[in-house]
């Protein structure tokens, strides 16, 4: 028997049932992994609909593996262009990835500060603001999905 107070459990997405944004958080677990090995994969969860049976109109959120996820749900107009959804999930992991551990993510290997997705050309991309330096501008990082081993943040000496 069910507790009734119980809240209901958030269930994973199933593949193929938001084939573009299934395609997108494959593209940024690269990035986690690359930059913070053995943190994801990241997952799609989709909290139970109360009364709405159209996927369209189901909640979607990124979430660590046990489940936690922080921020908004997945706009459900980007889950039609590519390069929207690829945006959307890249923001929403990185949400989860720095509230839920309390850990920036990405970080710009050169200036050490975190990077955030922006549109550039028509296709998502992790951006550094730069340095203080005026000659040491924002620039792009990797797009989403690129960042590798060569972009991993240097550890602070000891």
């Amino acid at each position: 028997m069910n507790d009734p107070y119980d809240a209901p459990r958030p269930r994973p997405v199933r593949p193929g049932e938001f084939p573009l944004w299934d395609e997108a958080l494959a593209l940024v677990n690269r990035d986690l992994d690359a930059l913070l090995p053995g943190r994801g994969p990241l997952v799609l969860l989709a909290p139970p609909s109360f009364g709405e049976e159209d996927p369209e109109h189901s909640h979607v959120y990124v979430a660590l593996p046990d489940g936690r996820w922080h921020g908004n749900d997945l706009w459900s107009g980007s889950a039609s262009d590519p390069a929207v959804a690829l945006a959307e999930v890249a923001e929403a992991a990185q949400d989860t990835v720095m509230e839920c551990l309390w850990q920036v993510w990405p970080v710009c290997a050169e200036h050490r500060l975190g990077m955030h997705a922006r549109q550039e050309d028509g296709r998502p991309a992790w951006w550094c603001a730069g340095g203080r330096d005026p000659g040491d501008p924002a620039h792009e990082r990797a797009a989403v999905g690129e960042l590798d081993a060569l972009h991993r943040p240097r550890r602070a000496r000891r």
